[in-house]
Parts: structure tokens; C-alpha cells; sequence
């Protein structure tokens, strides 16, 4: 199978999207800045995540946390396919008035897995907001089996949110180690410890966030490509597909398209 298809398109929750994906290919290890709740529909995929390996296959509910690093491989040349909800973790937070993050990055659960294709319907219905809103209340719940708190070790915790503020700024490693008043040895290895990565893909990462949020407001992908620190837009396209698998234009087409046309509906 060499097909690879993946969309993108709002949803009637504030500061959710969905992603349709139908890929044989493999992605490199990435983050994303929201949650993540998905399941598997076809095929099967092996990743390593920040909660340990993951195997999943068909009928199998796959989380990911703001921040969390992880990769995607197809166990065959068949490829797989699946759907997520990604939710900016303000948004998640006040959806279901509960704050921590998931602790199952798999679960296989026939009730669970039914219950995230009916949040899946009615997340794109705005007369089922409420319908989502329950579902996605009940989904955390039941993926929140142990809460686990969203802190960084205090002594990398400026330079993480110094990254994290302002992506498109160029820090170099003595400015970050001067931030947490470690030697640039520790704090590399501190830093890794607290994020999964290294400073400079961490950042590539927050670049690659906040290129997606700008993509999102309508502006054009040179602009956004300047704005959120990458050399030019051919560099932006070329990080944005090896971590999402679809190029910026086509991920602006699909979700400013569909944005325009739930807005004049």
C-alpha cells in the first residue's frame, strides 16, 4: 500500500480539531501542543511514546500529551489508518473541568472505542455540543486512571517556557544554561531528562506549534514560515510533513476550507 492521505478540519469545540489518516509511511519522533485521543480503524502501528512502547492495532484508542515525544511505524506495507481529536490543553481543561494528562497511551475497550466514534460524530455537529462535551468528559475519566501533573524539573523550567514563548527567537545554549544556573553539560542532560529532547528539537517542535496555530488564523505560509522562525518556506514545509505527514498548504486547505464553510453554515 503506498497511499498517504491525511485531512485536518475544525470542530464545533473551541480549540479542538480532528485528523483523518490513511498512511503506510512512518513518522520521525515528534510533539504536539494539545491532547490527543484517537483510534486505530484499520492496520496496526508500533511507536515509542513518553509512557513506553506502543503497539496498537484496529479497534485500539491511542492517546498522546501535550509535550510528549513519540514516533509512528506501520508494523506491514499495508499501513494503517485512524482518526484523532487533538485539544489544546486550556481548552481540554475547561471542557472537562479536570487538569492532568493521560496515563494510558493505548487501551483496547469495545465501550471506549464506541464511545470516541459518537464524540467523533458529534464534535463536527453543532447541534451535538453537548453530546461531545459528556463524551469527552467521559473519555478523559476513564484514559485518566492516575493523574500525573504537567511540571518540569525546576532548574530547566525557564528555559523550557523561555523556548516555549517565543519559538522564533534564536537562544543560544550558554543563554539557556545561563537560565536555570546549570553547567551546559547538566543542563543538556537535564533538559532531555525533562522534555525527551534535545534544546534544539524542542524548539523545532514549538516552532512547528506555533506555525500550525498561525496556518490556522489564514495567513500565508511564507509569513508564517518567517514569523515562527524557519529559514524559509520550503524549510517550514519540509519539518511540517516529516512530522505531521501533510505539507502546510495542504493542512491550510483543509482546515480554513472547512472552518469557512461551518462558519457560513
Amino acid at each position: 500500500m503506498n497511499s498517504h492521505r491525511i485531512e485536518a478540519r475544525p470542530t464545533t469545540l473551541v480549540g479542538a480539531q480532528v485528523v483523518t489518516a490513511s498512511s503506510a509511511r512512518g513518522f520521525a519522533r515528534h510533539t504536539h501542543d494539545q491532547f490527543g485521543i484517537g483510534l486505530v480503524d484499520r492496520g496496526a502501528q508500533t511507536s515509542a511514546s513518553g509512557r513506553g512502547q506502543v503497539d496498537v492495532t484496529a479497534g485500539d484508542l491511542i492517546t498522546v500529551n501535550p509535550g510528549e515525544v513519540h514516533d509512528g511505524l506501520p508494523v506491514d506495507d499495508r499501513g494503517r489508518s485512524w482518526r484523532m481529536i487533538y485539544i489544546d490543553p486550556v481548552a481540554m481543561d475547561a471542557l472537562t473541568g479536570s487538569v492532568g494528562e493521560f496515563a494510558f497511551p493505548a487501551r483496547r475497550d469495545a465501550a471506549l472505542a464506541e464511545s470516541f466514534r459518537r464524540l467523533f460524530r458529534s464534535v463536527s455537529d453543532p447541534s451535538c455540543r453537548l453530546a461531545a462535551e459528556a463524551e469527552l468528559v467521559m473519555l478523559r475519566v476513564a484514559l485518566d486512571d492516575r493523574r500525573v501533573q504537567r511540571l518540569k524539573p525546576a532548574r530547566v523550567s525557564h528555559a523550557i517556557q523561555a523556548l516555549q514563548d517565543d519559538p522564533a527567537r534564536s537562544l543560544t545554549l550558554a543563554e539557556l544554561s545561563d537560565m536555570t544556573g546549570l553547567s551546559r553539560f547538566h543542563f543538556l542532560r537535564s533538559f532531555a531528562l525533562a522534555t525527551g529532547l534535545t534544546p534544539h528539537a524542542f524548539r523545532v517542535q514549538a516552532r512547528l506549534h506555533l506555525a500550525r496555530r498561525l496556518i490556522m488564523t489564514g495567513q500565508p505560509l511564507a509569513a508564517v514560515a518567517a514569523e515562527a522562525g524557519f529559514a524559509d518556506q520550503s524549510h517550514l514545509t519540509r519539518l511540517f510533513a516529516r512530522s505531521y505527514g501533510m505539507t502546510p498548504g495542504l493542512f491550510a486547505r483543509n482546515f480554513v476550507q472547512d472552518w469557512g464553510r461551518q462558519s457560513r453554515g
